[in-house]
């Protein structure tokens, strides 16, 4: 199976797309992690994104487009993938359906997890991480023992920037702009199946494998 995982950022799709990963074997791509390996592996592709992310520049759809190209091809996408942050715009989603198409590998299904903004903006601008070892808390949903200090080495809990409140909401404010468009242009195609993404871990989890099809899963 082939599909798009759509919402917002703290929607939880990298939560979900590794979940998809570990329990049918479909490969997890994230362009954040495709462009860090590129870049690392500095191939040919790799030393173009860098050069426009060294100068903080997005790296163009063409490049982004022809990094997904070289990964699709890889032996772990032929028991499907989940696509995690790709497309954000229409331009970027009908760039990748003339790619999935050309690779005989066309989407099958489109969820979006829909979460409310005040939701969104709890969950992130509450993440604190440890200086020392990197672990993440949260003020609510997963406290340190001891305020301000990880349970794990006692390093100092900070928030990060892109974590502050005004941060989130600019960031929501680019997604709900540039990706309404998207959600309707995949409603039309019959792809998009949305999801209530508010709730525990595992029922979110339950509704995105039912969108999908694949059975009543909630091991």
């Amino acid at each position: 199976m082939r599909v798009v995982l759509l919402g917002a950022p703290g929607a939880g799709k990298g939560t979900h797309a590794k979940y998809l990963q570990e329990r049918y074997g479909f490969a997890q791509i994230s362009t954040g992690d495709i462009l860090r390996a590129a870049v690392r592996e500095q191939s040919p592709l790799g030393q173009k994104a860098s050069a426009y992310m060294s100068k903080g520049k997005l790296v163009p759809d063409d490049v982004m487009l022809d990094l997904i190209r070289e990964r699709l091809t890889e032996a772990d996408c032929r028991a499907g993938f989940v696509l995690d942050g790709f497309p954000r715009t229409s331009v970027q989603a009908e760039g990748l359906r003339r790619l999935t198409e050309a690779l005989g590998q066309p989407l099958d299904r489109v969820v979006l997890i829909s979460v409310p903004r005040s939701l969104i903006i709890e969950r992130l601008s509450g993440r604190r991480q440890c200086r020392r070892c990197g672990s993440l808390y949260h003020v609510r949903f997963r406290p340190p023992r001891a305020a301000g200090v990880c349970d794990r080495c006692g390093g100092e809990l900070y928030q990060r920037d892109d974590d502050r409140e005004e941060t989130i909401a600019a960031r929501l404010d680019v997604y709900e702009r540039e990706t309404a468009p998207l959600i309707q242009c995949y409603r039309r195609q019959g792809l998009l199946a949305e999801v209530d993404g508010a709730g525990s871990v595992e029922a979110v989890r339950g509704r995105v494998v039912d969108a999908l099809g694949l059975g009543d899963d909630r091991s």
